[in-house]
């Protein structure tokens, strides 16, 4: 890698660190290649991206952003989970190390608060911004769907009262 492409990827990173809702760090030393692509492919699905970075670099690049505290979790083969969403790296980097005991979490940050594994998991349970959204939307229709039913609702039992007195008098 020539100084060129050196200044090339600390820029890149420095951007991801000073753009991303979330970090995730992790080790990933005896995964496959199968598996970095499912990890891979698992992150490009929730929004997130995977990046292998040397850790020399990504010291440089850490300098002068919020997240510099991540410098200490760069020691040996470590991998870098980051989304624009603070659930989605976290979450899939969890559920990801679940079944995969290669994958070891160091730890990571969130804007720029720094986060252990018990941090990370935590974050990891949280719902996303889009389940976040979907429930607001939900809570905010329920109650004109119930206001909806309630004004028909005086309507229609008078309308089966009328009906049953019809009823009667007919059968009479």
């Amino acid at each position: 890698m020539d100084r060129a492409e050196k200044r090339e990827a600390v820029a890149t990173l420095n951007s991801v660190f000073s753009d991303s809702g979330a970090i995730v760090v992790a080790h990933y030393s005896g995964l496959t290649v199968a598996q970095m692509q499912t990890l891979r492919r698992q992150m490009r699905e929730a929004g997130a991206s995977v990046k292998v970075a040397k850790n020399r670099l990504a010291k440089i690049a850490l300098e002068g952003t919020d997240v510099a505290h991540l410098g200490t979790l760069l020691t040996g083969p470590t991998i870098l989970a980051y989304s624009d969403d603070p659930v989605a790296a976290p979450k899939v980097a969890v559920e990801f190390a679940k079944g995969h005991d290669k994958f070891v979490i160091l730890g990571g940050a969130m804007g720029a608060t720094s986060l252990n594994v018990d941090g990370v998991k935590a974050l990891a349970t949280l719902p996303s911004l889009d389940e976040l959204r979907a429930k607001l939307v939900g809570l905010i229709q329920a109650p004109a769907t119930k206001l909806a039913q309630l004004s028909t609702a005086p309507a229609a039992k008078l309308a089966r009262v009328f009906g049953a007195y019809a009823n009667r008098d007919e059968a009479a």
